[in-house]
C-alpha cells in the first residue's frame, strides 16, 4: 500500500504521461483534419479486425462514450472528500490504455478513400475537440493531494484565471455528445446532414434577396415554403420561369429613393434591368435549393450506414459533388452582394458561375451509384434544361459542345 505522498506522486506522473499522449495525438489528428488531399496521401491504419477494416465511426462512438464516463468519474473524484489519488490514477490509466488510443485510431481509420474527405475532416475535427477538452480537464487534477477549491471548481469558462473543473467537464461532455451524435448518423446520414445544412444556408441567401426585393416595392407574390414539396416542385418552379419580370409600386419606390437617397435600392427606371435579373436569380435559386433537397433524398439517403468497400468509386464521386454543393452557397452570397451594389456586369458573371456549378453538381448526380438511370435521372435532366436558360449564350454553347471533365467526374 503506497503512502499518501507516494500515491500523489504516482498520480502526478500518470497524469503527465496522459497529457503528453494527448498532445501527441492532437498533432496526428490535426494533421488529418488539415490535410490537403491534392498532395497528401490518404492516412492508413495498421489496425483491422479479423473480418476486415475497422468501422471508424463505431470505434469513435465507443471511445467517446468511455471517455465521457471516465471524465465524469474524474470530475467527481477531484471535488469530493476524501481525495483519493489511487482511484484517480486508476481511471486515468484506463483512459490511456483504451479510449484514447481508440479515439485516435478511429480518426486514422476514417480515410478519405473510403469515407470521403468530408466525413474524414468532420470526424477528425470532432476527435480533436474531445482531445482538447480532455486535456483541459486532466490539467485540473490537483497535484497537492487535496480536492479543488471553489475557485478552481466553479469558475466559468470565461473566468480570468481559467475555467473550473465543472465547466471543463461540461465542455468535454458536449464534445463527446457531438462526436457520438455524428457517429450515430453513420456514413450516409452524415452526408445527408451536411447537404441539409448547406441547403439551409442557400435558403438564407434566398430569403435575404427576397427581403431586399420587397424593399424595392416589389409586389411579387411570396413563394410558398418548399420544405415538403420534394423534387416534384421543379415542375411548379420551371412553369413560372418564363413569367414576367418583377413589378414595383412606383410611388412607394419614389418615396423610398428620395428619402434614403441610396443606391441600395433598384432605381425606378431600372436601366440595367436589375429587377429582371433578380427574378431570374430568385427562381433558379429556389430551383437550386430543390436540387439539394432532391439529391439528399434520392442519392444520399439510400447510402448505407457504413461506407462502401475501399475499391468503390462512390466516395470519390461524393467528394466531387459535395465540393460543388459546398461552394454554391458562398457563390450565391457573393451574387447577393453584387445585387445590393447594383452591378449588372458582376451580377451576370456570378450568376453564370452559380448556375454553372449547379449544373455541374446535377451532372455528377445524374446517374445512380449502381446503374445508368432512375427517377432522379429524369428530374436532373429537366433541372439542367431550366438552369441553362439562365446562362449567357457563350456558357450554353460551351456546355452543348463539350462537357467539362470536372462535370463528368468518375460517373
Amino acid at each position: 500500500m503506497p503512502s499518501p505522498s507516494e500515491a500523489v506522486e504516482t498520480l502526478t506522473t500518470v497524469v503527465s504521461n496522459a497529457l503528453t499522449l494527448i498532445d501527441q495525438l492532437e498533432v496526428v489528428v490535426s494533421g488529418l483534419s488539415s490535410q490537403d488531399t491534392s498532395t497528401a496521401p490518404f492516412p492508413t491504419s495498421q489496425q483491422s479486425s479479423a473480418t476486415g477494416p475497422l468501422d471508424a465511426l463505431s470505434l469513435a462512438h465507443d471511445s467517446a462514450t468511455l471517455i465521457r464516463a471516465h471524465a465524469t468519474k474524474i470530475s467527481l473524484l477531484i471535488i469530493n472528500e476524501p481525495f483519493t489519488p489511487t482511484a484517480i490514477t486508476k481511471v486515468v490509466r484506463e483512459l490511456i490504455a483504451g479510449p484514447l488510443p481508440g479515439l485516435a485510431a478511429s480518426a486514422q481509420e476514417c480515410t478519405a478513400k473510403r469515407y470521403t474527405r468530408v466525413i474524414q475532416k468532420d470526424l477528425a475535427w470532432r476527435v480533436a475537440r474531445v482531445l482538447k477538452e480532455l486535456h483541459e480537464l486532466l490539467s485540473l487534477i490537483p497535484k497537492d493531494g487535496k480536492i479543488l477549491k471553489d475557485a478552481k471548481k466553479s469558475a466559468s469558462a470565461g473566468a480570468a484565471g481559467g475555467k473550473g473543473s465543472i465547466a471543463a467537464t461540461g465542455l468535454l461532455w458536449a464534445a463527446c455528445d457531438d462526436l457520438m451524435a455524428f457517429c450515430k448518423r453513420g456514413f450516409g446520414g452524415n452526408l445527408v446532414y451536411k447537404v441539409d445544412q448547406l441547403r439551409e444556408t442557400l435558403k438564407d441567401v434566398m430569403e435575404e434577396l427576397k427581403e431586399w426585393s420587397e424593399e424595392t416595392g416589389d409586389d411579387e407574390d411570396e413563394d410558398e415554403d418548399d420544405d415538403d414539396e420534394g423534387e416534384d416542385g421543379v415542375a411548379q418552379v420551371t412553369n413560372d420561369l418564363g413569367s414576367t419580370s418583377l413589378s414595383a409600386n412606383a410611388s412607394t419606390q419614389a418615396m423610398l429613393d428620395d428619402l434614403m437617397n441610396s443606391q441600395s435600392y433598384i432605381p425606378r427606371d431600372d436601366p440595367d434591368k436589375i429587377r429582371e435579373r433578380l427574378e431570374s436569380c430568385l427562381r433558379r435559386l429556389r430551383l437550386t435549393s430543390l436540387l439539394y433537397q432532391a439529391a439528399a433524398k434520392r442519392r444520399l439517403k439510400p447510402l448505407p450506414h457504413t461506407p462502401p468497400t475501399s475499391d468503390s468509386n462512390v466516395p470519390a464521386r461524393l467528394d466531387e459533388v459535395l465540393a460543388l454543393l459546398k461552394g454554391i452557397p458562398d457563390r450565391f452570397g457573393n451574387l447577393a452582394m453584387a445585387f445590393y451594389e447594383l452591378d449588372p456586369v458582376e451580377i451576370d458573371r456570378l450568376m453564370d458561375q452559380c448556375f454553372f456549378d449547379a449544373f455541374a453538381a446535377s451532372e455528377l448526380l445524374v446517374k445512380p451509384w449502381d446503374g445508368q438511370k432512375d427517377e432522379f435521372t429524369d428530374w436532373a435532366l429537366k433541372f439542367q434544361v431550366e438552369i441553362k436558360k439562365s446562362m449567357n449564350a457563350g456558357v450554353r454553347l460551351y456546355l452543348y459542345f463539350a462537357k467539362p471533365t470536372h462535370l463528368v467526374g468518375k460517373i
